[in-house]
């Protein structure tokens, strides 16, 4: 009788494997969900349970039979969805009637942005929970890149940019030449080549657009110029990389030329599309009401950053207006307009996170404080303040070995690497060479003679030819198969058409030599254009 005892009581010691819920957004206009079908499957792997709010994804076109179909339970209250989750997925920053649903002990993973909600991290500390905001993940960190949704949605929302200005937008993005008449191509100004900026240039790009950008951070220029657009440099020297990937607020300097060069690029532009935004600070004014009065009748503003007052001075938050005969898009739920394939990211974004909560596979998370990424977004530790996260640990970087010392030449004899050759040396070599030469014009026979002068001025012709041609045409393995193959080339053809001699007679080789000069001639071609056809092909692989 003992035991089904003891087969109760080490069932009862084993840990109970957590459920993670996923309520259904009340945030006006949030049609994302936090995690979709797919994604799912993989936490049930990692032996969580999974529940979901019934209809939390009906916006996102996500029924609740394909969370049933793959192990998730379907819960018809978010009262019911929050008393039983431990650990809770949320997208954008719960209300004060959600926070209410929570208990001690609970974990919430989502976008919190702390620094814009101190009533909210207040209230969630209270409720001695524990909060790890997505929106907090070191950015800097290579291997925090997969769960790094502010990049993922960013690069929806550019996308989503280019789509509202081309439906507001009254005329083709790509020229094009018809029999009703020409149409010219649409020119596109993008203000900041951040994430969103860079999906916009992509996107505008890819629709025949002619596209020209602007950021304060010159290393993005290549980036912009690899997806097809024109970068527009400021006439202003300024360094404008921040931390964590972002640009920084500029000097009234740069600020005001900046201003001109925007005001000649609004003159001549059908579409302007500004992304700059600084985390934490109101979105800084780029386009005035001057410069909107300035643009043709018909052209679009696409304000990115209209959910923190905007970069232009007209835009209406969550509006599409029309002010001075110029559509200003303001929307604020760009990424919520691709919700399907924005809830597809984001889900993915907080699976690879789960994935480094949960390296044991056993259905439980450990917020460990050594992982300088979980460190850097867990902003409250069961109702601990913990936020801001101190600065990720950089790695120790080991000593260089010291080179070892290389005792100098002495004078006169020898050269060192990159030094010319001594006077002496040069007349050692020479006077070497000279001596061979006559030693064999004296004591060779003359078919030997002529085949060796062959031979040297093959080698002579090869090196000056193709061994100089600079290394970057081509590969510097492939400058030295083509110079020995010139050598062999050179070679054949003397024996395949051999000179005449005195009598003008030419000395006809025999079927062997002739033949072994026609299969060299054959090798030969097939190694040299063979050679470049690849290195063509290797080049194209870079070009756009």
């Amino acid at each position: 009788m003992q035991q089904p005892s003891s087969v109760t009581e080490s069932a009862a010691a084993a840990p109970r494997s957590q459920r993670i819920g996923v309520p259904r957004e009340i945030f006006p206009g949030e049609k994302r969900v936090a995690t979709v079908p797919e994604a799912v499957a993989k936490l049930v792997k990692l032996g969580f349970a999974v529940s979901v709010e019934s209809g939390a994804g009906d916006d996102a076109t996500i029924s609740d039979d394909a969370y049933r179909a793959e192990g998730a339970t379907v819960v018809p209250t978010a009262a019911e969805l929050w008393a039983q989750s431990d650990i809770v997925f949320k997208v954008r920053p719960p209300t004060a009637d959600e926070v209410g649903l929570m208990h001690e002990g609970q974990t919430l993973i989502g976008f919190i942005w702390p620094t814009q909600n101190p009533a909210l991290m207040q209230q969630l500390a209270e409720r001695k929970v524990t909060a790890l905001a997505i929106d907090c993940l070191p950015r800097t960190l290579s291997r925090a890149q997969k769960m790094d949704a502010l990049t993922s949605m960013a690069g929806v929302s550019g996308y989503r940019a280019v789509i509202e200005a081309a439906n507001a937008f009254g005329r083709f993005f790509n020229g094009q030449i018809t029999a009703a008449g020409k149409v010219p191509p649409a020119k596109v100004f993008i203000a900041g080549a951040g994430v969103a900026g860079l999906a916009a240039i992509g996107t505008a790009a890819s629709l025949g657009a002619i596209v020209r950008a602007n950021d304060t951070r010159a290393e993005v220029a290549d980036q912009v110029v690899s997806l097809g657009g024109e970068f527009v440099k400021v006439d202003y020297e300024e360094e404008g990389s921040g931390g964590g990937g972002y640009a920084k607020v500029m000097s009234e300097g740069f600020q005001a030329a900046q201003r001109a060069m925007y005001a000649e690029q609004a003159k001549d532009a059908d579409i302007i599309i500004t992304t700059a935004l600084i985390p934490g600070k109101p979105a800084p004014k780029l386009i005035t009401a001057e410069m909107v009065r300035s643009m043709r009748p018909g052209s679009v503003i696409v304000d990115m950053a209209a959910e923190q007052g905007g970069n232009c001075e007209l835009t209406e938050p969550g509006q599409a207006v029309v002010k001075h005969g110029v559509t200003i898009v303001g929307y604020t739920d760009l990424v919520s307009r691709l919700a399907k394939q924005s809830s597809t990211l984001y889900s993915n974004n907080l699976l690879r996170l789960t994935e480094e909560l949960c390296k044991t596979k056993d259905g439980t998370i450990n917020v460990n404080f050594d992982d300088d990424a979980i460190r850097g977004l867990t902003v409250l530790k069961d109702g601990e303040l913990t936020w801001p996260a101190p600065p990720p640990k950089l790695p120790a970087v080991a000593p260089k070995p010291k080179a070892a010392a290389v005792a100098p030449a002495p004078k006169g004899h020898g050269h060192g690497a990159g030094e010319p050759m001594s006077v002496r040396g040069l007349a050692t070599t020479f006077g070497l060479g000279a001596l061979v030469f006559l030693l064999v014009g004296l004591y060779a026979p003359a078919t030997f003679l002529s085949h060796f002068t062959v031979f040297v001025l093959a080698c002579f012709v090869g090196y000056m030819v193709v061994w100089n041609v600079t290394p970057s045409l081509h590969t510097p393995l492939m400058s030295v198969t083509n110079a020995i193959s010139s050598i062999i080339a050179i070679g054949a053809l003397v024996q395949v058409a051999p000179p005449l001699d005195a009598a003008g007679s030419a000395n006809r080789p025999n079927a062997l030599i002739l033949g072994l000069a026609v299969f060299a001639l054959v090798l030969t071609a097939v190694n040299m254009f063979g050679g470049f056809a690849v290195t063509r092909r290797m080049l194209a692989m870079f070009r756009k």
